[in-house]
């Protein structure tokens, strides 16, 4: 958008509202100084070939004159009124035409309909700019939301094949319900139970239904916590996590167990993607908005290009989200999803493949 002044559309009709003002009075003016003149001088030398006193004829002299300077100034304000409207008329049709057969075809499903600014007012301008806007919202949300079904339906696919080929190998009698078959069954059922446990905590947060038992708790509580429910399986990956949490700082009101769920996603996806003897430190500091958790490893790491989109759902690169390590593809997801139901924000780092990745959500503070 231009960062120059723009007329709007009420100061066109101003505008036009003067012209016709301005023509009148112009066209009269002329007529008086043109016309009257003519006419008084030909009735008062009428006056004496005629019948009439001269006053009788200056009355009427000047009554003509009068008559006809009006006559042809609302004449001429008459014609400049029609042909301003007719411009505007047109212009504004025009451009709320365009807009009515936008709107058509965007609620038709054309999402790629883009407006050209009518140059009729700035008001119009700015509606044809949020009418583009809407239209390239609607166009990635059908994108992504494309994506996300063709992503959930993989997602279901393999362990859906996994059960099915397990439940018909034991019907045959091909396979035995050992202990081993036992795990696999389970570990795909889990699988899925975390898929749609992710997808629902998703759709809440972003649909505004999510219901938050807010209180203050102190952060290195919540770091804590954090940590001890991931030490198990970063001691199984031979990977060591270290909180960091100085005093001092102010208490965060969150709701507990959601923002548990939050360090969880966090804390599973530095551990999935650091080595063996690798490290994980989970921080907390104050911040703007209030205090800031920060989850940093020397993993894998993440390309410069890939770092915008982490935290989209099902969104993987090969050295940072791939199906291979296990992850539901929407961790990072439900991060952004309940870290702004709180008021906050999530963000990510990371200097390139092999560097490891830093991983920020900001939450609010008990002032």
């Amino acid at each position: 958008m231009s960062g120059t002044r723009r007329t709007g559309i009420a100061a066109r009709l101003l505008v036009a509202m003067v012209v016709v003002l301005a023509s009148a009075t112009l066209v009269a003016w002329a007529v008086a100084s043109v016309v009257g003149p003519a006419l008084f001088h030909q009735h008062m030398t009428a006056a004496h070939h005629g019948p009439g006193t001269a006053v009788e004829h200056a009355e009427l002299a000047f009554s003509s004159a009068s008559t006809v300077t009006l006559a042809a100034a609302l004449g001429a304000a008459a014609v400049t009124a029609l042909l301003a409207s007719t411009v505007l008329a047109r212009r504004i049709g025009t451009s709320l035409g365009a807009l009515s057969a936008a709107a058509g075809q965007v609620a038709a499903g054309r999402f790629d309909i883009r407006l050209d600014r009518p140059a009729a007012g700035s008001e119009f301008d700015d509606l044809a700019d949020a009418f583009n806007a809407m239209a390239e919202r609607l166009r990635r949300d059908d994108e992504q939301r494309r994506r996300l079904m063709s992503d959930v339906a993989h997602e279901l696919r393999t362990p859906v094949a996994t059960i099915v080929a397990y439940v018909d190998a034991l019907e045959d009698g091909v396979q035995e319900l050992d202990p081993r078959t036992v795990d696999v069954l389970r570990a795909q059922a889990s699988r899925l139970t975390r898929l749609s446990t992710d997808l629902a905590a998703v759709a809440h947060a972003e649909g505004g239904g999510l219901v938050l038992d807010r209180r203050p708790v102190a952060a290195g509580d919540l770091v804590a916590a954090a940590v001890a429910g991931v030490q198990a399986r970063a001691a199984e990956n031979g990977v060591e996590v270290e909180a960091r949490v100085p005093a001092g700082l102010p208490p965060v009101v969150v709701d507990v167990d959601r923002v548990g769920q939050v360090l969880a996603n966090l804390l599973d996806n530095a551990v999935r993607h650091t080595a063996p003897r690798g490290r994980v430190v989970v921080t907390a500091e104050a911040a703007p908005l209030g205090v800031r958790l920060r989850v940093d490893d020397d993993g894998e790491g993440i390309a410069p290009e890939h770092v915008p989109h982490v935290f989209e759902r099902f969104y993987r690169v090969d050295t940072a989200r791939d199906r291979s390590h296990g992850g539901s593809g929407i961790g990072l997801a439900v991060v952004k999803a309940l870290t702004e139901a709180h008021g906050g924000r999530a963000g990510v780092s990371s200097d390139g493949p092999g560097r490891g990745a830093r991983f920020w959500v900001d939450l609010p503070a008990d002032r």
